[in-house]
């Protein structure tokens, strides 16, 4: 359906239940068309726990604290613990 721009502003809840029923709705300035009122949705999916089973893996050490020279290799200088 295609509503002029006063249209849309006086009817706006109106015209939002019609986008999310499915319906099409096109905001003209005059007879142009400028814009199209469409539903989003639902903007996520459900999270389901344990998708991704088995799909990922670390070695043993993947946890152990960085070494000196690894954090000197990524910008860190050495810092005592006076800092703290």
């Amino acid at each position: 359906m295609k509503y002029t721009v006063h249209q849309a502003k006086t009817n706006l809840s109106r015209l939002l239940k019609e986008a999310c029923s499915g319906k099409e709705v096109v905001i003209a300035r005059g007879s142009q068309p400028v814009a199209k009122l469409v539903a989003l949705g639902s903007a996520s999916k459900k999270r389901v726990p344990g998708r991704l089973a088995g799909q990922i893996s670390y070695t043993a050490d993947a946890f152990d604290p960085l070494t000196d020279q690894e954090l000197s290799d990524l910008g860190f200088e050495q810092r005592g613990l006076k800092g703290w």
